[in-house]
């Protein structure tokens, strides 16, 4: 029996007869194109990717240092890694905090002593009020009913202060391998939007580190000045070639040593005879008893200096205390001694 076409298939046949019997070849999906992030020409890069590189390195230094401290003073696991190393206009930072946030700022005394710009902290409230349950007695676990409108109470702003402090005091270890630093009195800024110290429009490098303690995960950001960084590169570059990269000049280490020798504190004894007593006469040495330097009253006093005989002179007052008037040195006395034994006598004639 002859196979009888439906119409839906009649229709088919007649539309692939109407279009020459080719079929319609199917567009293959378009490959997913890779996004680049556009490049704003108005605020062209300042920060160079070696320098970023840099940074990189110091702050996975800094992780570590801070991983091994918190330890010991939270009494929990701690543990920050470097999340992003970026650059940025400050205004970007500024305007992610909320008026409840808090950061602190810190100024740093460079070698060369220019006034720069602090550096700030910033962190965010779950691990920051965790740190703070843990130094009360608490375990850090209890956050509930903490959200982005809570604000600080005056013990936990001091506390804040106290924690932030640490974290400042890691920055010079970590920035220790190439520059030594030293830190000024730490500020504790309340209201983020009338910070001024920063322009808006500054270059800053964000180095923002993932920190967790315990069962609470938050960040903690970084944020150095354009200028600072410029300032700080421009020294370590300057001693790449130095033995210590600490010593502020070779030329100068003479100065330095000797300016060091000059504050020491040396005993000064004043050695007015000897004499030889038998123990006899010591066992019954008493009150009153004169012992004879077998020495004339103006004769000599040497001074002894670690031990050893340096200056000479006379015994005597000044405003009513006992002193030494210095004559000379002991050497010196000597020396003309030698002179006149080698003295020829005079022929006769």
């Amino acid at each position: 029996m002859a196979e009888v076409l439906s119409q839906s298939q009649i229709d088919a046949l007649m539309k692939e007869m109407r279009s020459g019997g080719k079929k319609k070849e199917e567009k293959a999906p378009a490959a997913e194109e890779k996004k680049y992030r556009k490049y704003d020409f108005n605020s062209p890069k300042k920060i160079t990717k070696d320098k970023i590189k840099l940074l990189k390195g110091i702050y996975d230094n800094y992780s570590r240092i801070a991983s091994s401290r918190l330890n010991g003073i939270l009494r929990v696991g701690c543990e920050l890694t470097v999340l992003t190393v970026e650059e940025q206009r400050f205004y970007e930072f500024n305007n992610v905090l909320s008026e409840n946030d808090i950061f602190i700022t810190q100024k740093l005394k460079l070698p060369n002593k220019s006034s720069q710009p602090p550096i700030l902290m910033h962190i965010n409230q779950a691990p920051i009020l965790s740190m703070i349950d843990r130094l009360l007695g608490g375990d850090g676990s209890d956050l509930e009913g903490v959200d982005s409108n809570y604000s600080y109470t005056d013990i936990e702003i001091e506390l804040y202060r106290k924690i932030m402090g640490y974290f400042l005091d890691f920055n010079l270890d970590a920035w220790a391998n190439y520059i030594h630093i030293e830190t000024e009195e730490i500020y504790l800024e309340e209201n983020p939007s009338l910070f001024q110290e920063i322009s808006l429009d500054e270059t800053i490098a964000i180095i923002m580190l993932d920190v967790v303690t315990g069962s609470t995960e938050g960040r903690v950001t970084v944020c150095i000045p354009r200028t600072l960084l410029t300032e700080l590169f421009s020294i370590i570059d300057s001693r790449k070639h130095t033995i210590d990269p600490n010593a502020p000049d070779l030329t100068d280490s003479k100065a330095v040593i000797m300016s060091k020798i000059r504050d020491s504190a040396l005993t000064v004894q004043a050695d007015m005879g000897k004499v030889q007593v038998s123990v006899k006469d010591i066992r019954n040495l008493q009150v009153g008893d004169i012992i004879d330097l077998d020495k004339p009253k103006d004769s000599e006093v040497y001074l002894r200096i670690g031990g050893e005989s340096w200056l000479q002179g006379r015994f005597g007052t000044y405003k009513r205390n006992s002193a030494v008037l210095i004559s000379g040195r002991p050497d010196e006395e000597r020396e003309k001694g030698t002179e006149e034994k080698v003295e020829e006598p005079a022929l006769a004639e």
